[in-house]
């Protein structure tokens, strides 16, 4: 089947498996541990909160994340993309979904912790289920702007995936760049910024530090920031004249988003922690209990 497809243009065969060992990789991990999360809270009474809900539904985007990738490093074993223009643009679409809405998520729980924190009130299940329903229907209006004409979703450079159209820089995708990035990565950063920031003055007022304020927002930012970059070169230069090598490592790193986020929000977390320890092993831990009981 590898004979009857040439390699895409500027790629060597050991270039195109070691790609997909990457992804594959990437997606098996944050799959596995979203996976867990997700499973722990339908089976763990105690871990269905308001609050985790949310962790919940951004393990929910991490794992599509994850399914994603799975299709690209698959695509890459066979050094070409098999599901034709339309498997593309719907891969496009569900690539964008997924990590919107996950971008979003995160800005979700920073609001979620800084209500308890800081006003120590809790966020309500009527707000946690419009917050989450807010998340999806954004998401997926942003990611269905490609398909009508506003943007574009077309092959990366290993043409075994597919995701927004940056080579031209014209108007449409310009316009479109600039407004994505402002509603979908510039406010949930400035929220989670805020948030993590009071949360932060909380813990020096109480000598108590629950959590590294700072992991939230520097993970977001290194995962998803050089891939942003180049979207932003592509509005202002030509990016065909970078090596479509190195415009595949962004690609990469945004796809271990998924497991960053599992360590963060719910492997970091104690009340979440102690109930994946359950579930694994069936013993309750007393931490967890009593952070339920004040969450």
């Amino acid at each position: 089947m590898g004979e009857s497809h040439p390699l895409p243009e500027g790629f060597t065969e050991l270039e195109m498996f070691g790609f997909g060992t990457v992804m594959m990789a990437e997606a098996l991990l944050g799959f596995c541990l979203n996976g867990l999360t997700i499973i722990c809270f339908h089976k763990i009474k105690e871990l269905r909160t308001p609050g985790n809900f949310l962790v919940f539904s951004l393990a929910l985007s991490d794992c599509g994340i994850c399914i994603n990738a799975f299709v690209a490093a698959f695509s890459s074993f066979l050094r070409h993309w098999p599901y034709g223009s339309d498997g593309c643009q719907v891969h496009g679409f569900h690539g964008f979904l997924t990590s919107l809405s996950s971008i979003s998520f995160a800005a979700a729980v920073a609001c979620d912790r800084y209500h308890h924190y800081c006003t120590r009130s809790k966020l309500q299940w009527s707000s946690v289920i419009s917050m989450v329903l807010f998340v999806w229907l954004f998401a997926a209006f942003w990611s269905a702007m490609p398909l009508l004409g506003w943007g574009k979703y077309d092959y990366e450079p290993l043409r075994t995936c597919c995701t927004l159209d940056y080579t031209k820089g014209d108007i449409n995708y310009v316009t479109y760049l600039i407004a994505l990035a402002f509603f979908n990565f510039v406010i949930p950063v400035f929220i989670m910024l805020t948030a993590y920031q009071s949360i932060d003055q909380k813990f020096k007022k109480t000598g108590q530090y629950k959590f590294n304020t700072g992991l939230p927002v520097k993970s977001l930012v290194i995962c998803w920031g050089p891939y942003s970059l180049l979207c932003f070169y592509a509005a202002i230069e030509n990016v065909t004249f970078i090596s479509p090598q190195i415009r595949m490592i962004p690609a990469v790193i945004a796809k271990i988003s998924p497991a960053v986020n599992a360590f963060l929000y719910a492997l970091r977390n104690e009340n979440y922690r102690g109930g994946i320890w359950q579930f694994l092993t069936g013993q309750k831990t007393e931490k967890a209990e009593v952070d339920n009981k004040t969450k």
